[in-house]
């Protein structure tokens, strides 16, 4: 049907417009709803229905035109279709008679295949079986192994059993039930084997603790050993320089190989920390238990930290000191090799908060100490740990700056305790010149401290020139000099020498010679003890030399370089001082001895009516004094310092003789009492005469004599027995005879001089004529003294 067949159709039913839209919609395969709905509601139903007809007629007419175009095709189609059928059936019969055959031949076979099938099924489970039971003696063997590595204390191997276990073969357990109890197993024992390693480890902070103060004490007795050495290289180095100073030397520079053992390790077992450490880290607990140790150890060290407060620091430094070495020492070595459980900066915390409450400990316990070698001591130990601890990477500069504040105090309580020693000494001597009868003796006394120049030991029994208290000085000074040294030297980096000079210099003038000044000025020595202590001060100032030395040797110092000028003591120019006021104490204990024998001058017979025939008492006993003041002191004190002392005694004496004169307890006195004073002094002269030349001192002073010292008394008594007095009065013969005298002097002693004596029948004597003549010169020289005056 053609488009204008459609139109002309639709025109014929005279309602094409709605005819056309409901063909568009029904080609369209569109929703006819709301056309019908529209149809209706517009009241024209008849319309839709008659133009549904006209599309239905349309549509036939299109079938019927479509048929006629294809049936020569169908039919053709059916002829083909016929001939394929015919084929289908003889195919039919072919696959028939072969499907029979087939059925024949594979019933057999198909039995064969059923029975290989079974079989697979069978070999599949029975593969099955082996592949579960091969796992659970697998996991069975591991469990075994585990219980075994934890029954012999092999916690770590273990641990890496039950870890291979719970990650390769867990989830591959068939069994339920054995999965079901590994399942529950496997955190039960991991438990006990944190509880267990964790009980080692608790064992092992309770051992590391207890022989902590062992590894301490051996790493500072290693230190010790090595300063020993040290010490002696640099000894056998500085006698090898003064051995090339004087001479080559082939043994100078041998090597002693028997004292170069190695420094023993210190052993201690730090197997159950590492256990520990890495069983945790297996245990995914490696940060906790990190923590758990160093807050462990923190503890340690602060308990370490508490000094005891049952026996003094003094007793208790060394376990103290040693305790916190050995801790530290566990630490650096735990630090080193045990995989990161400890860090640097945890090892500096604790080592910072240990040195902190060291050093405040120490500045508290030094304070307290009042005894030298008790600060030295502990000053020492503590050098001691700090090399040690040096050598192990700590910093130890707190510690050498607590030591260097304490060195005035040191310094202080070292002179202190030396000056109670130099009283001691002196206090207890009896200042008799040692007697030395036995060769170690001498050794010890005399060769030992170098009291004298040479080497050679003279002849047994030996007395020596000074007193018991001078080699004992000697030893607190050299003790003095190394004590010195010893806490300068531990630590220092200055130049000790210096130092130890400055107090030597200091100890020696401040301490030994002020002790001596003390004695000689106390007033309670006799004449015997003031010569020794002046024989003392003399060795003790020619031991000044020595002590240098030794303060050099002990501080490493070259002889040679103290051979240089000015680098002597200034003690030994002061000790010469107090030794020559030590010999102005013997002048002044000899003229107050002399004091007390003249004191019976005044109470003899001034008016003797006869001339005594022999001297008195008083001069007597002054003689015998006087020998036993030479004999004394020529053996020690030097021949002009004697001089002196007697020189000193006999103007004293003179001029004793003079002030009784001229005092008011001599009222008057007669010429028989000057010839009695005359016999005295006579006696004195011979005196001086015979010690001036037995003495020495005739060589020795070749301008004087110890006569010279009696001069004014000898001219004065020679003037008032003169029978010509008043020649005083001639300048040249005074010049000559009485060049020594006052005249105001001899005008007061004169007045009192009274010729004859007070005797009723004095002037019958035969002597009355020369009396006479005396008398009137002695008047004229009164009156014309009195006119010179």
């Amino acid at each position: 049907m053609t488009a204008q067949t459609k139109k002309r159709g639709a025109a014929e039913n005279g309602d094409g417009g709605i005819g056309l839209g409901l063909a568009a919609f029904i080609a369209n395969n569109e929703d006819l709803g709301p056309i019908i709905r529209h149809a209706f509601e517009s009241g024209k139903p008849e319309a839709l229905l008659h133009s549904l007809s006209n599309i239905v007629k349309m549509k036939e007419v299109e079938i019927e035109e479509i048929c006629r175009l294809h049936y020569e095709e169908f039919i053709l189609a059916v002829d083909e279709l016929r001939a394929v059928l015919v084929d289908a059936d003889d195919l039919k019969g072919t696959l028939s008679d072969e499907n029979l055959q087939l059925q024949e031949v594979a019933s057999a076979l198909l039995l064969k295949l059923d029975e290989l099938l079974e079989l697979y099924s069978v070999n599949r489970s029975v593969g099955e079986a082996l592949a579960t039971l091969k796992i659970c003696l697998k996991v069975t063997s591991l469990c075994k192994i585990c219980n075994r590595d934890i029954a012999q204390g092999k916690l770590y191997s273990a641990l890496k059993t039950l870890e291979l276990i719970e990650k390769d073969y867990l989830q591959n357990i068939p069994l339920k039930l054995l999965k079901k109890v590994i399942q529950k197993q496997i955190p039960v024992m991991k438990l006990y084997i944190e509880k267990k390693v964790c009980s080692e480890f608790n064992e092992w902070l309770v051992y590391v603790r207890r022989i902590g103060k062992e590894i301490g004490q051996a790493a500072i007795d290693q230190a010790s050993l090595a300063r020993q050495k040290d010490e002696g290289m640099c000894a056998r180095q500085r006698e090898a320089e003064e051995c090339s100073h004087v001479g080559f030397d082939g043994h100078a520079y041998s090597l002693d190989v028997e004292n170069m053992d190695e420094e023993a390790m210190l052993e201690f077992d730090l197997a159950p920390v590492y256990r520990a450490h890495h069983i945790h880290i297996g245990l995914g607990n490696g940060e906790k238990f990190r923590e758990y140790y160093f807050n462990n150890r923190l503890m340690q060290l602060n308990l370490d930290l508490q000094i005891s407060t049952s026996q003094p620091f003094v007793e208790s430094h060394q376990p103290f000191l040693s305790q916190i070495a050995g801790f530290f020492i566990i630490e650096d070595r735990v630090l080193r090799t045990a995989d990161g459980l400890l860090s640097e900066s945890q090892v500096a915390t604790m080592w910072e908060t240990a040195i902190s409450k060291v050093t405040s400990i120490l500045e508290q316990q030094f304070s307290l100490m009042d005894t030298a070698n008790h600060l030295l001591n502990v000053k020492g130990y503590i050098s001691l740990l700090g090399t040690t601890m040096k050598k192990y990477g700590y910093q130890t500069t707190l510690l050498v700056e607590i030591l260097g504040k304490n060195r005035d105090k040191y310094l202080e309580l070292l002179i202190s305790d030396c000056r109670k020693q130099i009283k001691n000494i002196l206090s207890k001597d009896s200042y008799e010149r040692m007697v030395i009868k036995k060769e170690n003796e001498y050794n010890m006394y005399v060769s030992a401290l170098q009291l004298e120049p040479t080497d050679v030991a003279p002849d047994l029994p030996y007395v020596a020139p000074f007193s018991s208290s001078v080699p004992n000085a000697c030893r607190i000074v050299r003790s003095f000099i190394e004590d010195l040294v010893r806490y300068l030297s531990y630590g220092s980096s200055m130049n000790s020498y210096d130092v130890v000079k400055s107090y030597l210099d200091k100890f020696l003038i401040e301490v030994l010679n002020d002790a001596f000044l003390k004695l000689i000025h106390g007033g309670s020595l006799e004449f015997q003890q003031m010569v020794q202590i002046a024989g003392n001060i003399a060795v003790l100032e020619q031991s000044c030399d020595m002590f240098l030395c030794h303060a050099a040797q002990v501080c490493g110092i070259p002889r040679r370089l103290l051979e240089k000028p000015h680098s002597g003591l200034t003690a030994k120019a002061v000790l010469k001082a107090s030794r020559n006021a030590a010999y102005s104490g013997l002048i002044t204990l000899v003229n107050s001895k002399v004091d007390e024998f003249m004191l019976q001058l005044p109470s003899i017979n001034w008016t003797v009516e006869e001339a005594p025939e022999h001297a008195n008492d008083y001069m007597n006993e002054v003689i015998i004094y006087l020998h036993d003041v030479v004999s004394s002191g020529q053996q020690i004190v030097p021949r002009e310092a004697l001089y002196k002392v007697v020189s000193g005694a006999l103007s004293h004496i003179a001029d004793s003789i003079i002030t009784v004169l001229l005092s008011d307890r001599v009222k008057r006195f007669n010429a028989n009492a000057v010839a009695g004073i005359d016999i005295d002094l006579k006696m004195l002269e011979g005196f001086a005469d015979d010690t001036y030349h037995s003495t020495g001192l005739s060589d020795l002073r070749k301008d004087g004599s110890f006569k010279d010292c009696l001069v004014e008394i000898r001219q004065l008594i020679d003037l008032l027995l003169s029978n010509q007095p008043e020649s005083f009065m001639n300048p040249v013969t005074r010049e000559k005879n009485y060049g020594s005298l006052d005249h105001k002097k001899v005008a007061i002693i004169c007045d009192k001089f009274k010729d004859a004596p007070d005797s009723l029948f004095g002037s019958l004597s035969s002597r009355a004529t020369v009396q006479s003549a005396r008398k009137k010169s002695l008047d004229v020289l009164k009156r014309r003294l009195k006119d010179f005056s």
